[in-house]
């Protein structure tokens, strides 16, 4: 039997579990819950986290010396603009082409506004970038992103932090059914099981 690898990219991974860095309230407990996930990527904000950070106070030395694949993302992006001179920040800082890519359309509800997505992920492609874009659960908008060169699609399953799971199945596996890019849901998840 072959080992099932997630291929994003020019990246391998063995779990398909992505975490993030914020909502932990000390090092010790980011470090524990990162640590038991088996979660191999792990994505960072940009905008929010400083990436420059070495001592062995910050989040940036727990995420290196646990040797995760960095997913530098755009959070707090609400232009195409903003979103592609965050991206090349991260890129310099990181020395990763790859980006998570945010742009949002609504500061309450934090969806994303998928025509700027679409517009910062053309321009992320061009510049070499491997672009996972945060997206609604709409089967054309990820085609679309998917034929515009993105390595991955991630539509969300419900709001941003609502931890609703999947809201609408159906779309979910529409967009499985019509991508050869990986599918990661991102979003609103509850729990596992949810996404699985």
């Amino acid at each position: 039997m072959s080992e099932d690898i997630l291929e994003i990219g020019q990246f391998e991974f063995r779990s398909r579990l992505f975490t993030g860095t914020g909502k932990y309230p000390d090092l010790d407990t980011a470090r524990g819950a990162l640590q038991a996930s088996g979660c191999e990527v792990v994505t960072v904000a940009v905008r929010r986290v400083d990436l420059k950070a070495t001592g062995s106070e910050s989040i940036m030395s727990v995420l290196r010396e646990g040797g995760y694949t960095l997913l530098p993302n755009t959070a707090g992006c609400y232009t195409a603009e903003d979103a592609v001179r965050t991206a090349r920040l991260a890129r310099e800082l990181l020395d990763t082409p790859l980006v998570k890519l945010e742009v949002i359309g609504d500061e309450k509800t934090l969806m994303p506004d998928v025509p700027a997505t679409i517009e910062a992920a053309r321009v992320l492609v061009e510049d070499g970038f491997d672009v996972l874009p945060y997206v609604t659960d709409d089967p054309v908008s990820c085609k679309r992103l998917e034929d515009i060169g993105c390595v991955a699609v991630m539509p969300l399953a419900a709001p941003i932090g609502s931890g609703l799971g999947i809201r609408n199945p159906y779309t979910i596996r529409i967009i499985l059914e019509q991508s050869s890019v990986p599918v990661i849901v991102d979003a609103g998840v509850g729990t596992a099981s949810d996404a699985a």
